[in-house]
């Protein structure tokens, strides 16, 4: 008798190996922004990128991935509570480009650079319009809101690059309960 692993399991140990991916690759990329490179106006993440390949493989489950980014940004650079909210919350306005996803299907990503664009592009572009809002919310100007887009231009650029090459991959850039139907139906 073998045993085998339930998609709960799979869920718990593919969330975790992502976040903690995250955690490592978005910690590196604060502190150089912040200490390595400090005098630079654009600063890359990664959160974006990795919150799109969660989004694709699970769904709703990436709400984790987004908040959790925007938690590290604030623990490695040392921000203050009220960047705990702007990150954190405002992260998860990410998710308003998950409807799009389904009804687009993760099928229509493999192969269209197009699509590929416009997932990252529109993901990355509301997590940032998520923290803008927080941000005025709590007494930013204006011009410091604008400037969550603006300094976060070569996020757009990684991100688009990373779900290419995760949308080449067998199995990356899919629904995990497809991907797991299809490898069981070829080892039957």
């Amino acid at each position: 008798m073998h045993n085998q692993m339930t998609v709960g399991k799979y869920r718990v140990i593919d969330l975790s190996l992502f976040a903690v991916i995250l955690i490592v690759f978005e910690s590196v990329l604060v502190r150089a922004a912040t200490q390595w490179f400090p005098k630079e106006a654009w600063t890359v993440s990664a959160v974006a990128a990795i919150t799109g390949i969660v989004m694709v493989r699970w769904g709703p489950w990436a709400a984790l991935h987004a908040a959790l980014g925007g938690i590290v940004f604030v623990l490695t650079s040392r921000g203050t509570p009220a960047q705990f909210v702007i990150y954190g919350i405002g992260n998860l306005a990410g998710m308003a480009v998950w409807p799009l996803v389904k009804r687009w299907g993760w099928q229509s990503l493999h192969g269209n650079l197009l699509r590929i664009i416009a997932f990252g592009g529109l993901l990355l572009l509301a997590m940032q319009a998520g923290r803008g809002v927080l941000s005025l919310i709590f007494g930013a100007s204006l011009n410091a809101a604008v400037s969550f887009i603006t300094t976060d231009a070569i996020s757009y650029l990684f991100t688009i690059v990373i779900l290419c090459i995760m949308s080449r991959l067998d199995g990356m850039l899919e629904d995990q309960k497809h991907y797991l139907k299809r490898l069981n139906e070829k080892q039957a």
